[in-house]
């Protein structure tokens, strides 16, 4: 077992160096499932486990100039507050309902993982101003709130909003993410720290398998298209998702007719965004470009 979880915990690494989120999605399971702990101590040292990792994988980035400092720590340090919140009060909330905002909150990371970026005037982004700080504060409470709750939905919630928000490249809002998720991290552990105990030789052993995967996955980032990364990990991320919820959910749930309507719905959504990501946009003559 403990070989399992040392393997499945590289892919924590693998996942924060290449794409700059998705390490809690994938601890908290292992965690819970592998290593028999329960949610809100697994919750909780998912937390040491991405912010150790975040920061072992933010070194690369910043090598490569990939960091934009001053836009990850106000954004950060807005997260950390919130996230310092959701951890207190994570201790006030029953663990399947935990298990149940986690899987939920996996399912809307992926769809967000899913969805195509805007590239278009990535080019441009560098000169861009900054953008409000309010909106920067804003954001930055409420990824930073789920967070330090559920443990997940730090880094793909981060990477967009540091894109439309701060106006940075995709390059650049990957490897500054990596800061924030390492402050949110933090944060969070601190509010769980209250009411939870960590088994601190299973978190070493998980954070060192993790970034020992977070230079491989930083390898990745720059062989590997990005598009091509966020889309076969998004899917896996669904999968995740449902698993958790196919867990905590009682079987009468799954059998219900509405559960098969919501489920169809949101994946048609997916192909048909996804669909129309690929699909040649006019030219100005009105002409569909290759």
């Amino acid at each position: 077992m403990t070989l399992l979880v040392v393997a499945a915990s590289l892919l924590v690494g693998v996942s924060l160096g290449a794409l700059g989120g998705g390490g809690s999605i994938l601890t908290v399971p292992i965690l819970v499932y592998l290593a028999g702990q329960d949610p809100a101590e697994a919750i909780a040292t998912s937390l040491f486990v991405v912010g150790v990792t975040s920061l072992a994988a933010l070194v690369p980035h910043a090598r490569a100039r990939r960091v934009r400092l001053r836009t990850g720590l106000l954004f950060g340090g807005f997260s950390m507050v919130g996230a310092y919140g959701g951890g207190r009060l994570a201790a006030y909330v029953p663990a399947t309902a935990l298990l149940v905002a986690f899987a939920l909150m996996t399912l809307a990371t992926a769809a967000a993982m899913l969805r195509k970026p805007r590239t278009g005037r990535e080019k441009g982004n560098e000169d861009r101003p900054e953008r409000p700080l309010r909106r920067l504060a804003a954001e930055g409470l409420a990824v930073g709130a789920v967070t330090g709750l559920v443990g997940s939905g730090g880094g793909f919630l981060v990477v967009p909003a540091l894109a439309l928000l701060g106006g940075l490249p995709m390059g650049v809002a990957v490897g500054t993410s990596l800061l924030v998720v390492g402050m949110n991290s933090f944060a969070g552990l601190a509010g769980h720290l209250s009411g939870v105990g960590i088994d601190w030789g299973l978190a070493l052993t998980v954070t060192a398998a993790a970034v020992a995967g977070s230079v491989v996955g930083g390898r990745l980032s720059g062989r590997i298209p990005q598009e091509t990364l966020r889309t076969v990990f998004g899917w896996f991320v669904v999968v995740m998702g449902v698993l958790v919820l196919a867990r905590q959910l009682d079987p009468a749930v799954w059998t219900h007719p509405a559960t098969w309507a919501v489920l169809g719905a949101v994946l048609a959504s997916a192909v048909a965004t996804r669909l129309r990501a690929s699909w040649p946009r006019p030219d100005a003559a009105g002409r569909r470009r290759p």
